[in-house]
Order: C-alpha cells, then sequence, then structure tokens
C-alpha cells in the first residue's frame, strides 16, 4: 500500500502550501515554512506527496547456486 491512513503531517504535502525549493514552503496560514514542519491547520493533500521510492534489489550477493533447484 503506498497511502496508508498513518502519515506524519508535513508542510511539503499539505492543503496550504505550496513547496518553493527543496528547503522552503510558502503556506497561505503561516509563510514561508520549512518542508518537515507542520501546524494544527494541516490538510492532507494527497496528490502532493511522492512516496519514497522503492529500493533496489541487490543481485550481485547471490550465486549461481541459490538458483539451482
Amino acid at each position: 500500500m503506498l497511502f496508508t491512513r498513518k502519515i506524519d503531517p508535513r508542510c511539503a504535502y499539505c492543503k496550504h502550501g505550496e513547496v518553493l525549493d527543496e528547503h522552503q514552503v510558502i503556506c497561505a496560514k503561516k509563510g514561508i515554512v520549512s518542508p518537515s514542519g507542520f501546524c494544527r491547520r494541516f490538510s492532507y493533500e494527497p496528490l502532493k506527496r511522492i512516496p519514497p521510492k522503492p529500493m533496489v534489489p541487490h543481485f550481485n550477493q547471490f550465486t549461481e547456486a541459490d538458483f539451482d533447484l
């Protein structure tokens, strides 16, 4: 599941915030704030959230014997 019900509130994906750059978010309620901050007016906007990329498997740790039946 990419989007769970329990998310950490962050200004980066709040309905009231717009990302300026990687270090600043402009909030309609608070002004310029940190993307990792939040306030009591936080309202989750799921389309603004970018889920983390899945981990790339490292197949170099396996040998041919691992794949024999």
